[in-house]
């Protein structure tokens, strides 16, 4: 029976919050820089304070160059979110496998990189350091790789939701 962690509503939920603050402030910020100009603006006192001698004062100018910073972030926001709402991991009886979704720009261009061939075998984890898992909310898995190597992979319950039965699922398997 294969145990599945998802990303965590946690994160997603901070995505969310993100964007919408991004998309908000891009509107209220183009409204106050570009429409408060005009009189029938209900902010159209807002550009009479902030105009001095037919010259636009630092906030105004900030105010007309913020949605072009906001608008951009949330597109990027976004497209992060959507790659990273497919992470997860799954304690299966051969091992933990790690689906990992990354963002990288290659040549000006936007990938997504997945990262789901990490496949960690039972019989290659060493430790697993639970310390903090109780106070903080992660453990610290160390294995060998195929190369032999050492390495070590932090797993966090604000990342991955269910990570308490995927923990309880490897101590009994190395165990």
């Amino acid at each position: 029976m294969a145990i599945e962690a998802p990303y965590s509503k946690y994160c997603k939920t901070n995505f969310k919050i993100a964007i919408v603050v991004c998309i908000g402030g891009a509107i209220i910020f183009a409204y106050d820089g570009y429409l408060s100009k005009y009189e029938w603006s209900l902010r159209h006192s807002f550009y009479e304070e902030h105009i001095k001698n037919s010259k636009a004062d630092s906030t105004l100018v900030f105010n007309q160059k913020a949605p072009f910073v906001l608008g951009p972030l949330a597109v990027i926001l976004i497209a992060w979110f959507l790659v990273r709402r497919r992470e997860k991991l799954i304690a299966d009886e051969l091992g933990l496998s790690i689906y990992d979704c990354r963002l990288k720009i290659e040549n000006r261009k936007l990938k997504i990189v997945n990262r789901n061939s990490e496949n960690i075998p039972y019989d290659s984890i060493q430790k697993i350091d639970k310390t903090y898992f109780d106070s903080k909310g992660y453990f610290v898995i160390t294995y060998k790789d195929n190369d032999g190597v050492e390495s070590n992979r932090k797993l966090n319950a604000r990342q991955y939701d269910n990570l308490e039965a995927i923990l309880e699922h490897l101590v009994r398997k190395i165990s």
